[in-house]
């Protein structure tokens, strides 16, 4: 940010109410409308960072979840990535997707936040009520496949729980994923390739096949 701009204020948790953006590198039109907010974050302009805060707050703050397991945590991660948006905001490169550099500092920190402290109690996610026609045991049964995948799925190396999360559950691309994590597509392919075949072994015992 320029040395004389005004400080900008955060509100991340209000902006979770807004509505998941559309990714701006399929709409030019978007990429340019996003391309103007950095700009207006780079001279201070703090109508412009709240409109790119709330762009990304939803998407997000899933990430920062699916990372950390537990609310309170997700929200500090994520308010913690977009002040480093603020203080690093001058090394992001023009004309380069916003997307994938700001993942990657949210990514990054969630690890960290993994590897350097002791988290709090993971929060339940919840389970919806059983369907009408599903009975006790088979509701028993998918309880059960949750926690033996959410076990499986804490076995996996931290990068590819990481790609696993980012792939297959939040719906990034092999070469989003490539950018955020700084590695090439073909990797992200082996790791996902890898991953998988722990967590159908993981889940083989509830399938039958053991």
């Amino acid at each position: 940010m320029s040395a004389g701009a005004p400080p900008l204020a955060l509100h991340p948790p209000a902006a979770l109410a807004r509505p998941a953006p559309t990714a701006a590198a399929a709409h030019p039109a978007a990429a340019a409308d996003e391309s103007a907010l950095v700009e207006g974050v780079r001279r201070g302009d703090a109508a412009a960072f709240d409109a790119l805060a709330g762009a990304y707050m939803r998407r997000a703050f899933a990430v920062a979840y699916r990372l950390l397991g537990n609310r309170e945590d997700a929200e500090d991660l994520v308010q913690d990535a977009f002040v480093a948006v603020l203080r690093k905001i001058d090394t992001f490169q023009a004309g380069r997707g916003f997307s994938p550099w700001f993942f990657r500092i949210l990514v990054n920190r969630g690890l960290n936040a993994r590897k350097s402290r002791a988290l709090r109690s993971t929060d339940e996610i919840p389970v919806s009520a059983a369907a009408a026609g599903h009975s006790p045991e088979r509701e028993a049964e998918r309880a059960e496949l949750r926690g033996r995948l959410a076990r499986a799925m804490e076995t996996l190396p931290d990068r590819q729980r990481v790609i696993v999360q980012l792939f297959e559950l939040e719906g990034f691309g092999g070469p989003e994923i490539a950018e955020i994590l700084e590695i090439s597509d073909g990797t992200v392919r082996w790791h996902l390739h890898e991953a998988r075949k722990t967590l159908r072994r993981a889940l083989a015992a509830y399938d039958g096949k053991e």
